[in-house]
């Protein structure tokens, strides 16, 4: 059983599936990342990502107080799995990501995190035994060639460093293997286990949040140095609206996308953020391009199959 009351997404839409839910998460979090990315001028990466780990946990907690949910009969197991989930997945899936980026910029680290799903499938397959269809590998392969081909635009004119960033691309496929082992894992947790998707959701974050801690700690990097901005007042707002929506609703959705669908399928789909990026980008005021308008329709198509459609 899943958790109880109206706030069940199911009993809400009847109709909801996995794959609704990954795809729902992906828009979700285009909406929470040009807040993010606000936000982002003001606090470092990695405290920003501890602070919507904690306040996303707190937010989870609430709900599931409020919503009476049972933890007495977790199994050890699923408690530890998840745990281990959250600190390869969060954790340091991404610490290597925010990293990546500082090395290789938005567009090529994005790139490399395309590894993530056909590394879920594949691990998916081995670890699981979760067999896709050719259809649906066909939909993987097509949605992530549509998303990549929407991140590389401009690239070919940009100035490349002579030498290759090595330690960034480790970095970034670090990051993709992390996101897909942490899929895996929790795909396991919750079609093995009776565990809800608000549970398994605060033990990832929790997991994450702790190894950030760790890295803080071991790094000895300052924090808190944002709170005394003279914009502090204006930068909560923005803070606990996209913790809100892209890490509390967010992950929330994707526990639900790995119970419900295939782990290689909800990953490609959690992936698709980058296309729904471009309609809020127009709706601003800032010029899409034909490539990418080409690249959001070949995502689409991809997404049609995984879909069944």
């Amino acid at each position: 059983m899943e958790y109880p009351g109206l706030m069940n997404l199911n009993m809400i839409f009847p109709h909801l599936n996995g794959e609704l839910a990954a795809l729902t998460s992906a828009v979700v979090w285009a909406i929470a990342s040009i807040l993010f990315k606000q936000v982002g001028k003001t606090i470092r990466p990695t405290e920003m990502n501890l602070l919507k780990g904690l306040l996303a946990m707190l937010m989870l907690a609430v709900t599931i107080i409020v919503l009476r949910e049972s933890v007495s009969s977790l199994a050890p197991w699923v408690v530890e799995l998840l745990l281990l989930s959250g600190a390869i997945g969060i954790g340091i899936g991404d610490t290597a990501y925010f990293t990546a980026l500082n090395e290789l910029g938005a567009r090529r680290a994005l790139l490399l995190m395309m590894l993530a799903p056909p590394l879920t499938g594949l691990s998916a397959l081995i670890f699981l035994g979760e067999e896709l269809s050719a259809v649906a590998w066909i939909g993987v392969a097509i949605t992530v060639a549509g998303v990549a081909w929407v991140i590389t635009e401009r690239t070919s004119g940009s100035q490349f460093k002579q030498q290759i960033p090595v330690k960034g691309i480790a970095l970034g496929f670090l990051a993709a293997l992390c996101q897909a082992s942490g899929a895996v894992m929790s795909r396991a947790a919750l079609t093995q286990s009776s565990i809800s998707s608000l549970q398994s959701s605060f033990l990832r974050l929790g997991a994450g949040a702790l190894v950030l801690i760790l890295w803080i700690i071991f790094r000895r990097e300052p924090v808190g140095q944002w709170l005394s901005a003279v914009v502090k007042e204006k930068l909560w707002g923005k803070i606990l609206t996209a913790v809100f929506i892209g890490t509390y609703i967010c992950i929330w959705l994707q526990q639900l996308a790995f119970r419900y669908a295939p782990a290689g399928v909800a990953q490609t789909l959690i992936a698709t953020s980058p296309v729904f990026i471009l309609p809020i980008a127009a709706i601003s005021g800032e010029k899409v391009s034909p490539r990418a308008v080409l690249g959001v329709v070949v995502a689409m198509l991809g997404i049609s199959l995984l879909f069944g459609f």
